[in-house]
């Protein structure tokens, strides 16, 4: 059993060892234990298991890998009483609120104060929410006037089809990686510039990347 006053256990995951080593500093100054550093999803979810920290903390965008949101939905997925913090330089509106949707106790921006980190720490040791002043004004921002992204908006294929739209794929080659017709990739993609309101490719990737779909 855990005593009452030992420190908060993290497991940390960011693919920037240099960043990682800093805010593992950050935190044992704070007096929290960072007893596990990640690189990749998978190896968070390895160290996760082994180590059973108190608080995940947890970055989002890890190269062409899964994201830090997969690594959530997995880790909630087998411990719905997981303390999931977020602690990255990606602050969309989408990503905010899927972070929230999902369970996650914290969202926190890299350029955040150490104290502030720590602070998101304990609050989500304690099963408690954290997110900064800015993004949480932007999450009730959200939930009043109403979610327009993409992924709102898309089913799962249509999202597909939507982001290697943004990737500059043409309908064919759509067609080819998704082994369907030209036509049916017509007709969609159609569809979902209807649907979104983008018509021209540079709008597209635009959206795409502003609801952090595709990196810029």
């Amino acid at each position: 059993m855990k005593k009452k006053n030992a420190a908060v256990r993290v497991l940390l995951a960011d693919d920037h060892p240099v960043v990682m080593t800093g805010f593992a500093l950050s935190l044992s100054e704070q007096g929290i234990e960072v007893v596990a550093q990640a690189r990749s999803p998978q190896e968070a979810l390895e160290q996760y298991d082994e180590q059973q920290p108190d608080v995940a903390v947890l970055d989002i965008r890890f190269g062409a890998e899964l994201t830090g949101l997969d690594v959530a939905r997995q880790l909630l997925a087998a411990d719905a009483g997981a303390r999931i913090v977020f602690l990255t330089q990606f602050d969309q509106d989408s990503m905010i609120r899927e972070a929230y949707r999902i369970g996650a106790r914290a969202f926190i921006t890299k350029d955040c104060d150490p104290a502030e980190l720590a602070a998101a720490v304990q609050r989500a040791h304690q099963g408690e929410l954290y997110f900064m002043p800015r993004i949480a004004e932007r999450l009730a921002t959200l939930s009043v006037s109403g979610d327009q992204s993409p992924q709102s908006q898309l089913d799962e294929r249509s999202l597909e089809i939507f982001t290697m739209m943004a990737e500059g794929l043409t309908n064919t080659e759509i067609a080819e990686r998704l082994d369907v017709s030209s036509k049916t990739i017509s007709n969609t993609s159609q569809a979902i510039k209807e649907k979104l309101g983008v018509h021209r490719a540079a709008d597209i990737t635009r959206l795409a990347v502003r609801h952090g779909l595709i990196q810029a």
